[in-house]
């Protein structure tokens, strides 16, 4: 099991954060996510963890990650 812990300064509400969730949770792998909308956190928890994915789908939900 690994984590990875970066932020997402862009998201501002509820409808952001099922935004990102949604599609990181599609990314082969991942088993969680937890949203700080307060610290504009973002960890993912899950087997074999690809940043470059993960980054990807967080792009695709409209979104800007900074490691």
């Amino acid at each position: 099991m690994s984590t990875l812990t970066f932020t997402v300064p862009g998201m501002t509400c509820g409808h952001c954060e099922a935004a990102v969730k949604g599609e990181i949770t599609k990314v082969a792998g991942v088993t969680g996510v937890d949203v700080d909308l307060t610290t504009k956190a973002v960890v993912v928890t899950g087997a074999d963890l690809d940043p470059a994915s993960i980054f990807a789908a967080v792009d695709e939900a409209g979104f800007e990650p900074v490691a």
